[in-house]
């Protein structure tokens, strides 16, 4: 590398530090609010995250920033580039063009609103009020039609939604891949939904005392490999993951006394974020590459631990004698097989989060229908419970007795993540089409699992996905490590062969 373009990267590297410092800053504000910041601090603690969200947009967007990376793309510099350099610019470089023309004041008006819209949603979830939470999620959605403005149309309005969190993601490639998926499992649903080999489930509803949920959960945890001097476990209304350098990544989940299983599988779901964000090279750190390359690849970790692990026979021949010390009254007169199908019950339901692996995609297709309505169509906020209740009585056969149960249940909306929940679907499908090459690579991979030997499954991910963070594309990763591109039949298939088995069909 010539003496100046390395002179100027080391001043391009100075900028990336002060844009991961506040990055992690405002990650740390944001995870505070959502774990027990004191409800009278809310609103002053939400105009610090929006004056700080408002100076790091400043940097993102600065002059410095659209200099570095012209100068940094040039064929003559890029050329003297690694590859993990160049891939710094073109990200940035993709923020800049993308953001540069939104005023910064509008952009910190926002992050303001969305921290404190947060709150607002979770005390109208609590309360059953979504009256209350309307007014904010009505000023989201103008800002992002707003924003959607600035950042330019990429085919429809929600396709710029979509690319933010899956790249090059379109809402004709959406439709075509749901579309394909749908036709597969509705069939297997109507077989399963007239099969008399139903899984008894009732002791999942028995009462669990919430300590003893929490100490099985971060026993699990630990088994997986998450590392807790690189992370901790909190409460939250909703569970998720924060990673705010990989040193330290922090998840939450939500104990429900009535339901054993929901508190441990979103500590799976949300423990396989952090082993992405832990597990990325040292090398990354302090540069925009040090985080998943998509939500798509992200979810397809969470997922893939919750489910194609998590919820497998033989995790639960290794685990299940543990879960019963945790728990004896409940469970010692519990057989570990009809523990096992308990908790791979179908049955339509109204809490995504809560939802079995079949029907949750069902959960998925609503919210990204409802959001295609807003957003390319128009949908009022207002409207937005009647249109959700219609479309679980399409999809599900069921109607939300309220709106907690229903158009209040996720968080997402009140921070603005519209365009996410595909992500959730896309990463079923990325992780079955992951497992069926882990089989093959690592043949005893049923038996590590059975024998609780989960870390060399976390070292094969590391190896194949985590390493990377977002040095690569989620297209060059699939193909990568499964030698194809994305192909939802793998999930169809994985689905059959699972459910199939379990009702006997």
């Amino acid at each position: 590398m010539e003496q100046t373009v390395k002179e100027e990267w080391e001043k391009f590297e100075e900028l990336l530090l002060k844009i991961s410092g506040y990055s992690e800053t405002i990650g740390l504000l944001h995870w505070d609010l959502r774990t027990g910041a004191p409800r009278k601090g809310v609103e002053i603690r939400s105009g610090t995250i929006g004056m700080l969200s408002g100076e790091l947009f400043r940097l993102q967007t600065s002059p410095e920033m659209g200099e570095f990376t012209e100068f940094f793309s040039r064929p003559a510099v890029s050329s003297q580039l690694s590859d993990n350099q160049n891939k710094i610019v073109k990200d940035c470089r993709k923020e800049f063009e993308r953001s540069k023309s939104i005023p910064s004041k509008r952009f910190e008006e926002y992050s303001v609103l969305s921290a404190h819209s947060q709150t607002v949603w979770e005390e109208a979830k609590e309360s059953n009020d979504f009256a209350s939470f309307e007014p904010f999620l009505s000023q989201i959605v103008a800002f992002k039609q707003e924003f959607i403005d600035y950042w330019g149309v990429k085919g429809t309005r929600y396709d710029t939604l979509l690319d933010m969190y899956e790249p090059d993601l379109t809402t004709e490639k959406v439709d075509g891949i749901f579309d394909r998926l749908r036709s597969r499992l509705v069939p297997l649903v109507e077989a399963i939904n007239a099969s008399p080999n139903k899984p008894d489930t009732e002791f999942l509803s028995e009462i669990y005392a919430k300590e003893q949920q929490e100490k099985f959960g971060l026993f699990v945890l630990g088994q997986m490999g998450y590392d807790f001097e690189a992370g901790r476990l909190d409460e939250s209304v909703h569970p998720f993951a924060t990673g705010l350098n990989p040193g330290d990544v922090r998840i939450t989940t939500n104990y429900l006394l009535d339901n054993v299983t929901s508190a441990i599988f979103s500590s799976l779901h949300e423990g396989g974020h952090a082993l992405y964000e832990q597990n990325i090279s040292k090398d990354l750190v302090g540069t925009p590459l040090a985080q998943g390359a998509s939500m798509g690849i992200h979810e397809s970790q969470s997922r893939l631990w919750e489910n194609m692990i998590g919820r497998s026979r033989a995790f639960w021949q290794r685990y299940y004698g543990d879960l019963q010390q945790h728990f004896p009254e409940q469970l010692t007169n519990v057989e570990v097989e009809d523990f096992y199908r308990a908790i791979n019950s179908v049955a339509n339901s109204f809490i995504r989060i809560e939802a079995d692996e079949l029907t949750y995609n069902l959960h998925i297709i609503v919210r990204y229908e409802i959001e295609k309505l807003i957003f390319n169509e128009g949908l009022e906020v207002k409207d937005l419970p009647k249109v959700w209740n219609a479309k679980y009585q399409e999809y599900l056969g069921i109607t939300p007795p309220t709106d907690a149960l229903g158009v209040l249940q996720d968080v997402h909306w009140s921070g603005g993540d519209f365009g996410y929940f595909a992500s959730y679907s896309l990463g079923n499908m990325y992780a079955a089409q992951i497992l069926n090459t882990l089989r093959k690579e690592l043949p005893e991979f049923d038996a590590l699992i059975a024998e609780g030997n989960l870390l060399p499954v976390k070292e094969w991910l590391t190896d194949k996905i985590y390493r990377y963070g977002s040095a690569l594309t989620p297209s060059q990763i699939i193909e990568q490590v499964t030698g194809e591109p994305l192909n939802p039949d793998y999930l169809a298939d994985y689905l059959e062969a699972k459910y199939t088995e379990l009702y006997k069909l």
